[in-house]
């Protein structure tokens, strides 16, 4: 199966690297129609899953996921449209604004996320965006737009916790615009920025793809540092557009903080029964999804036991296919027993787990 080409910001939770193994699992299945992205993230996955027809719902707690999936699952306007005004857009002359005073650094200035000039363009275009007083669609295209041209030229690892000591390469590049990646709809596709618990009560699909966040293994890592609240917070107030009150060196937004803003897939505690706090969400969700089949990916480095993830999907249903990616040799290879999977102690590999529910 050729994979559909796909775009999205520099994202900790990329998976890419994943979808020539995901639909090489999901070709296997007979009768799947309707799809659910369950923590969709950057779109990737929902991206890919559309444009090869099935009716796709994305699904995601983080505004800038919405918007995003709303850009290529909803948006119907002409190409030629959404490029008039992405033109207009470049146009525009910079102007000192909030985000420059806050996120934009002279070149003799360190430790912000944009030079100077395009934090200027930033403040303009995103007040021209408002003023154009679009439907919510549109706004999405041309938001994902603007986001996409930021993550070219910012001067950070990737994400908006902290920012490089030294000014990268691409920061100096000056902000462009483009028309993101838009592909004819086929299927009745659906955006959802919910609880994912609410999103599987509520709705029914044919197979549901989950990639929980799972949190970190390294006890001596503060759970800060895998929220994506954190992570992104900037995309947020880009999308909000609420100028919020900001803490910290990286100026982050209040509501990022981690004991407003954690998920409990992101929990690094244990409950009082022993187990972990993410896992036995993790249970629940597995459990209360109303779906054929569930296709789960499992991060080596996560926060879950090998024993206690296979217990979960033993107690729900019919383990069918279990995949363990290599990145570095680039190759997906079957466990041919869970048993050689419980006992292997590779590093920094990727799992994929296909169960059909009972």
């Amino acid at each position: 199966m050729e994979i559909p080409k796909t775009e999205g910001i520099k994202y900790a939770g990329s998976k890419l690297k994943m979808l020539p193994y995901i639909f090489e699992m999901v070709g296997q299945l007979k009768g799947v129609e309707t799809v659910l992205d369950g923590f969709s993230g950057s779109t990737r996955v929902s991206q890919a899953f559309a444009q090869l027809g099935y009716s796709t719902s994305s699904n995601d707690i983080s505004v800038w996921s919405e918007v995003f999936a709303t850009c290529y699952l909803l948006s119907n306007n002409t190409n030629a449209y959404y490029q008039e005004l992405i033109d207009h857009l470049n146009s525009i002359q910079g102007t000192d604004g909030w985000f420059t005073k806050h996120y934009g650094g002279a070149e003799t200035e360190l430790k912000k996320p944009f030079q100077l000039k395009n934090a200027l363009r930033l403040d303009a275009i995103r007040d021209e965006i408002e003023r154009l007083d679009l439907i919510w669609e549109d706004k999405c295209v041309l938001l994902t737009s603007l986001i996409y041209a930021l993550d070219k030229v910012d001067s950070t690892l990737g994400h908006y916790a902290a920012y490089l000591s030294e000014w990268s390469p691409r920061s100096y590049n000056d902000l462009k615009l483009k028309l993101p990646l838009r592909f004819d709809l086929k299927g009745e596709n659906k955006v959802f920025r919910d609880d994912i618990f609410s999103t599987v009560a509520t709705n029914r699909f044919d197979l549901v793809y989950l990639d929980p966040p799972y949190g970190s293994n390294n006890e001596k890592m503060p759970p800060s540092r895998v929220r994506y609240t954190s992570y992104y917070h900037l995309w947020t107030t880009i999308i909000r557009h609420d100028k919020p009150a900001l803490f910290g060196k990286a100026n982050r937004r209040e509501d990022s903080r981690d004991t407003l803003s954690a998920s409990v897939f992101e929990e690094f505690r244990k409950g009082e029964n022993g187990n972990f706090l993410a896992m036995d969400a993790l249970r629940k969700l597995i459990v209360e999804t109303n779906a054929r089949y569930l296709l789960l990916s499992y991060s080596s480095g996560g926060r879950a036991t090998k024993q206690q993830l296979l217990d979960i999907m033993a107690d729900s249903g019919k383990l069918l296919d279990v995949k363990m990616i290599d990145y570095k040799k680039n190759v997906m290879s079957s466990m041919r027993t869970t048993k050689e999977w419980i006992n292997s102690d590779e590093k920094h590999h990727e799992y994929l787990f296909l169960m059909e529910k009972r």
